[in-house]
């Protein structure tokens, strides 16, 4: 075995195990019903609402950030959808039956996940226009993050994948 496969494989041995470990939370049926809700939340739900909030409190004057989070969010869609059927990596609970699926999956693949690509990529549209709203979203999207794994949907690397592709493109967007 060469030394790159040895490291693959020891990565690949740590996605595993953290998505085990986060997956055996969801075992508490309180706990994973909240995280249930937060999933479904961030579906849009959240984002949305916080977008007619902002038009409805702000006015004209959030029409910018909210029509930047629509294009940042319809860049990271288009993103998602190319990367999600190039690389066809199959969700945690189809392959180890140990993991146990905790919430109806949106389609059938895992990488990367698009709730924390587009969570991330909003908290940061968001901020930049309203700092103020970092108490909010930030935590808000920790939890949708967490809740991909715990409700064995993704791996904790589709996770980092998505919260850096929404980093980026969010980034870019505000350069």
């Amino acid at each position: 075995m060469s030394r790159l496969s040895y490291h693959l494989q020891q990565i690949n041995d740590w996605d595993l195990e953290l998505c085990q470990a986060c997956n055996d939370l969801s075992r508490n049926k309180s706990l994973r019903e909240l995280f249930k809700l937060v999933s479904r939340l961030g579906d849009g739900v959240f984002w949305y609402a916080l977008m007619v909030i902002l038009l409805l409190r702000y006015q004209a004057e959030a029409l910018p950030a909210v029509l930047h989070m629509l294009a940042v969010g319809l860049s990271c869609t288009v993103l998602y959808k190319i990367i999600k059927h190039k690389t066809l990596r199959p969700r945690p609970f189809n392959v180890y039956p140990s993991i146990i699926c905790g919430s109806q999956p949106l389609d059938q693949f895992s990488f990367p996940s698009g709730h924390t690509l587009h969570a991330v990529a909003f908290s940061i549209i968001a901020i930049s226009y309203f700092p103020d709203l970092a108490w909010l979203v930030l935590p808000f999207t920790f939890l949708v993050a967490l809740s991909r794994p715990l409700l064995g949907l993704h791996y904790p690397s589709d996770v980092l994948a998505g919260a850096v592709l929404g980093s980026l493109i969010s980034i870019a967007s505000l350069l």
